[in-house]
Parts: C-alpha cells; sequence; structure tokens
C-alpha cells in the first residue's frame, strides 16, 4: 500500500467580511508612474517632445488627408457622372467653377458659368417671399411694394438681399414711434413713394447703385396731419385741444380751437374727406352764444382769422357769417377810455375786462388783430370794425416810450400809455407787433406810409440795439435789451423775424433786409440741430465767448418744445423767395424729427419738455392748435411745387398762418 500523500502547504479559508475582489489596475498606475519618476529629467522631456512633435505633424497633415478623402470620394460619384454621360448629358467641369475671391464675402455662391455644351438643367428654385421691412404698419398696407425690387426675373431674385441692406440707408420718413396701430390710418395716394423707398429696377446690373426715387415730402406732410387729425377726431372732436397721451382733450375757450384753426390747412392740402367732416361740424354744433370768457388775440387770430381764410379758399357764406357772429361778440374789448382793447372778452354776455391782476394788455394782443377786423369791414361793408383796430394803430404810432422804433411790451388800457418801460424784445408779448406793420401796409396796397415808416424805423432799431453774434461759430441773433443792458436770449417766437425780412425785401424794402434774414435763418436752424433731438428750446441762451465750443445753451426751464411753427414759417418764405433748396432740406429734418420724438402711435402729436434728452424728451401731453394750423401748413406749402398756390402777391398770413387776400388797387 501507499501511504498517503503529504501535503506541503496550509489551507486557511476566510470569512467573506476579510475578502476583497482583487484588481491590479492600481498596481499598474502606480507601476507605470513609479517607472516613469525612475526616468531622468531628460529622458522625460525628450519624450514630451516626441508627443508634442507627432502632434503638430498631425495638425498640419490633416488639409491633404482631407483632400485626398475628397478626392476617394469624387471618384466614388464618378460612375455616376459615367452613367449620365451615356444618357447625353455632362457635367460641368469642376476647374470651369468660379472660386471665392478672397476676402469678399458673398452672399449666395455665384452661378457657375454658361458653356455651349449641355448641363444639367438647373431645378425650379422656390420663389422668395416678399422681404417685408420697415414698421408692421407698412407690412399691411397696399404699398408695401414701395419697399421691395421686382422679382418676375431670375437675376432679380438673387439681388434680392443686396437691396434689403441698401434699404437700411435710408430713412423714412414715417421715424421711429410708428406702431402696428398705425396700419389703421388713411392710406397715402398710390402713386407716391416713401422716403427710402427704393425705385423699380429694371434688368438693372447688381453691380451699379440702385437708383433712389426722391420721396414726395408734401405727402408726407399730408400723411402727418392724417394722423394728427387721427387723434383729434377719435379723442378729442370738437374740443379745443387734444391731449395725445392720455387720450383725452382740453378745453380753453370750448369753442372747437383745433377744429377751426386747421380749416384752411385741410383745404390747402386737399384733405376733402376731413374738410367735409370738419365742415358739418361748424354748421351744426358751433355756436358762439356761450357765457365763456375769450382772450382777444387768440380768438381773433385763430378762430376769426380762420374762419375768413376758410371763406375765401371755398367761397362757402357758411363760414363768413360765423366769422360776422364771432366778430361783433368781439367788439366789447375796445370799450375802454383809451380804446386800447380789453385783454378778455365774455362772448355771450358782451362783457370786456382786463386780466385780475393788471389792466395792461400786452403790445403784441393789441396790435396783432388788425388784419382779421381790417378784411371783415372789407367784406361785410361795416366799417366799425376796421375803425377800432386802426385807432389803436394810431395811438401806438405817436406814442413816447418807443427805443429807436422799438416798443414796450406792455400798454395800459385806461391811459392808453406804455408800460414797463425799458424792456424791449422781439420775443413773447412784443413780436407779432413788427410783424404787423408790414403786412398791414401790403394788405391796404402799400397805401398807408405811417405803418411802413414805423417798419423800417424798428427794423434799424433791431439792428442797433439788439443783434449779436455768437462764439464760436459768429451766429447772429436777436438780443434782449434791459434797460439798456444786452441779454442773449432769443425766444424760437424770433424765428419769425427771417420770413417777414424776406417778404419785405421781396415788396422791394432794402435789400439787407434779406441779408439779414439769410443770417438770421440760420440761426434759427442752428437752434434745431445742436440739440440731441433736433428740436428747437423754447428760449435759446447764446454764448459771447467761446464756451466749450457751442454757441446756443439752454437752461432747465426753457427745454420744452411746443411743436411751433416759427422757423418752418420763415424756412417757407425764404424757400419761396430764393428758390434755394436747402430750406426745404432743414424743413424736412424738422418733420422727421417731430416724427421720431412727438408723434404718439395712437394719433397725434405732443408738445415735449427737454429737447436735450433724445431717450426720454419727456412728452407734455398737449398738441397745440397751431400745429395743425400752422406748422404742418407751412411745411406742406414750403414742400409744394407750385408757386401759385397761396401766392405771397395775392395774400398776407396772419400771425396764425391764415392766409388773407391782398386788397385791390381799387379798395
Amino acid at each position: 500500500m501507499y501511504s498517503p500523500l503529504r501535503k506541503d502547504f496550509v489551507s486557511l479559508t476566510l470569512g467573506e467580511q476579510h475578502s476583497r475582489s482583487y484588481t491590479n489596475g492600481k498596481h499598474r498606475r502606480q507601476s507605470c508612474w513609479r517607472r516613469w519618476k525612475q526616468l531622468s529629467r531628460l529622458q522625460r522631456s525628450l519624450i514630451l517632445f516626441l508627443l508634442a512633435f507627432l502632434l503638430i505633424c498631425g495638425i498640419f497633415s490633416y488639409p491633404s488627408l482631407s483632400e485626398q478623402w475628397r478626392a476617394f470620394s469624387d471618384n466614388s460619384v464618378k460612375g455616376g457622372w459615367d452613367e449620365m454621360e451615356h444618357q447625353g448629358l455632362q457635367p460641368i467641369p469642376p476647374g470651369l467653377v468660379p472660386k471665392a475671391v478672397p476676402g469678399v464675402v458673398q452672399d449666395e455662391p455665384p452661378e457657375p458659368q454658361r458653356l455651349n455644351f449641355p448641363i444639367l438643367p438647373k431645378p425650379q428654385g422656390l420663389k422668395k417671399p416678399p422681404s417685408k421691412r420697415g414698421p408692421p404698419a407698412l407690412q399691411k398696407r397696399g404699398n408695401v411694394s414701395d419697399w421691395q425690387v421686382k422679382d418676375r426675373e431670375e437675376p432679380a431674385m438673387r439681388r434680392d438681399e443686396d437691396q434689403e441692406k441698401e434699404t437700411k440707408t435710408v430713412i423714412s420718413w414715417r421715424g421711429a414711434m410708428i406702431e402696428a396701430e398705425q396700419s389703421t390710418e388713411p392710406q397715402p395716394s398710390a402713386h407716391v413713394k416713401e422716403e427710402g423707398g427704393p425705385a423699380e429696377v429694371e434688368d438693372a446690373n447688381p453691380l451699379q447703385p440702385v437708383s433712389v426715387k426722391p420721396v414726395d415730402r408734401a405727402e408726407a406732410v399730408r400723411e402727418a396731419f392724417r394722423h394728427a387729425w387721427k387723434g383729434y377726431k377719435a379723442f378729442a372732436w370738437g374740443h379745443d385741444e387734444l391731449k395725445p397721451i392720455s387720450k383725452t382733450h382740453g378745453e380753453w375757450f370750448g369753442l372747437g380751437l383745433t377744429l377751426i384753426d386747421a380749416l384752411d390747412t385741410m383745404w390747402i392740402l386737399d384733405l376733402k374727406e376731413e374738410f367735409e367732416e370738419a365742415k358739418g361740424w361748424v354748421e351744426k354744433e358751433l355756436s358762439f352764444s356761450k357765457n365763456v370768457d375769450v382772450n382777444l388775440f387768440e380768438s381773433t387770430i385763430r378762430i376769426l382769422g380762420g374762419l375768413l381764410s376758410t371763406y375765401h379758399l371755398t367761397g362757402d357764406s357758411l363760414f363768413l357769417d360765423k366769422a360776422k357772429d364771432i366778430g361783433s361778440r368781439l367788439m366789447p374789448a375796445f370799450n375802454t377810455p383809451s380804446k386800447i382793447p380789453f385783454s378778455d372778452v365774455n362772448i355771450g354776455k358782451g362783457i370786456a375786462h382786463p386780466p385780475r391782476w393788471t389792466t395792461d394788455s400786452t403790445v403784441a394782443e393789441v396790435t396783432s388783430i388788425q388784419l382779421e377786423f381790417r378784411e371783415l369791414s372789407r367784406l361785410t361793408q361795416d366799417p366799425q370794425y376796421q375803425k377800432a383796430v386802426d385807432e389803436v394803430m394810431r395811438q401806438v404810432h405817436r406814442l413816447d416810450g418807443k427805443h429807436d422804433g422799438l416798443v414796450p411790451m406792455f400798454i395800459n388800457t385806461n391811459s392808453g400809455k406804455f408800460t414797463h418801460r425799458g424792456v424791449f424784445t422781439l420775443g413773447a408779448r412784443a413780436d407779432s407787433y413788427y410783424e404787423y406793420l408790414l403786412k398791414q401796409w401790403l394788405q391796404g396796397g402799400r397805401k398807408e406810409p405811417e405803418l411802413l415808416e414805423d417798419y423800417l424805423q424798428a427794423v434799424e432799431g433791431v439792428k442797433k440795439n439788439l443783434l449779436r453774434q455768437t462764439s464760436p461759430s459768429k451766429l447772429v441773433f436777436v438780443g434782449e435789451l434791459s434797460h439798456g443792458r444786452l441779454n442773449p436770449k432769443m425766444d424760437h417766437l424770433v424765428c419769425f423775424l427771417p420770413g417777414t425780412l424776406a417778404l419785405g425785401a421781396h415788396n422791394g424794402l432794402p435789400a439787407d433786409h434779406m441779408d439779414l434774414a439769410v443770417q438770421l435763418i440760420e440761426t434759427c436752424h442752428q437752434m434745431y440741430v445742436q440739440m440731441e433731438t433736433g428740436l428747437s428750446p423754447e428760449i435759446a441762451h447764446f454764448n459771447l465767448q467761446n464756451h466749450n465750443g457751442r454757441d446756443v445753451d439752454v437752461k432747465p426751464a426753457d427745454r420744452h418744445n411746443l411743436l411751433r411753427p416759427e422757423t418752418v414759417e420763415s424756412l417757407f418764405y425764404m424757400y419761396r423767395l430764393t428758390q434755394d433748396s436747402k430750406y426745404r432740406d432743414w424743413g424736412w429734418e424738422i418733420l422727421q424729427s417731430f416724427n421720431k420724438y412727438t408723434r404718439v402711435p395712437s394719433g397725434g402729436y405732443t408738445s415735449i419738455g427737454n429737447v436735450r434728452d433724445p431717450v426720454n424728451p419727456g412728452p407734455r401731453d398737449k398738441m397745440e392748435s397751431f400745429f395743425l394750423g400752422e406748422t404742418l401748413k407751412y411745411l406742406f406749402l414750403l414742400f409744394s411745387d407750385d408757386p401759385e398756390l397761396i401766392s405771397l402777391d395775392k395774400y398776407v398770413f396772419n400771425t396764425e398762418a391764415h392766409p388773407l387776400p391782398i386788397w385791390p388797387s381799387d379798395s
């Protein structure tokens, strides 16, 4: 028997709590790291350098590998082309495809050159939808095509994107505040192109500049009027003024000032539908039998002047009858000891009175009602109206207290004397006195020499006492004289003066009046362009010494803009009498700024509180009636190509821009 085998080892069994699964990964990592550390620093550096070199070589060799792969792919497709060759079709050789020019970004791949041998027919491309540009309102209207290029032919389709880029350089006259709500506005005439709309291109070479048709600026004014009228009609119909922000109305006299002020504007702008609506209100709703105080000056220039002007333009006796009614109700204002009229009249009770705080009237108020009352006498053959206003002018003509033809700002209704002497301005409370001296002389057929004498003397007084130049630009401005000291401030109201001077020069007055007009209208223009919004402040202060390189400074209390007309009024005169197109361009800039900063999307325009802040101009929620009665009217006449539209040889404008006829020589 064999003895049992002897075991040379000891068997030991451990519990599961002592056993672990074995892995040699950690051992390997530790072993590799240990070996790496055992290498010398030189060896490690050589290895790292070799790896980096291999990586760089791989990067540089990648394009050639890509070319080889592309060539392989081309060979794989070659069979397909060979098969098509058997069918009589032949592809374009790759070498004939034009390559991109370095530095030139192509919007679309260029089309292959046309060869004489057959090529694959190009699939019918899908027609691009029309590119809608601009505000939502433009996208909805029928005249959207004005902003697009005809794509009837295949080459024009390839130019769409280039032409869209080109239109970005043209500014729309509609401005930045147009909203989608404006799609409900009356649509401009179909034949009128909006500003910036590229002209239709017929077989144009895409490498040539695309011509742009000039915008119809007169139509732009019509559109602005429609927009303002839309707001007035919706929120203030029959009331004095629109508050476009709050979408309500303001009342001054309760006589529909905005509507009456705008009657002749609508007629001149050929807005017959809007005119008929307004005429219906005048016929059925306008009544002066109201227990209400009205300002003699404001009601004369806006209501009486507006009704007389509309009568002359339309020949409709309705407006003359209304003019007679309001004119007779204003006559109690002249029942004063001095015959200098009171400032306020209750047209229902027939009682006139001065303001509560004084017995004075302003000189501008009592001397800027003559055109209207004189015309009312001529039409009615009732001399009482002209007799009353002519007496005022006779008294002012012979009064003491003038300074080289310049008049103080106030006159007492009891004594008939100037008060607050020593202060002379062509701004508020005195401005239209000078304007009406010239215009009465023109209205009466140049037969009243005392009016011309006073006017010429006043112009010389302005040149002697009020003219100064700014620094650094040498702008000529009209300051204010206060007890012998010049104050270098000028109201925007003074910007009526360039137009008045030009009108006088046109009628045979000294030629240097026109020279001064040219200088002053440049200053008025700078009152706009030197403001961040492109709109003038109510009052500007001019620097006589160089101050931060600016000619114009504006105090915080004077930074508002009320949509005033005086500058565009003078621009109209200057263009009509000189035909210098720069005056049209300046007026266009002003209209664009009105559209950008004062236009309210729901309808209307608002005065603003800060012309120096284009981000927050501070809307004041008020559209003055003179914006429709004067500002837009003068802008339209400025852009009109018809010199006989309200000819300056046949009409004079009152200070609210209502044209009244120059009397025939036999009157």
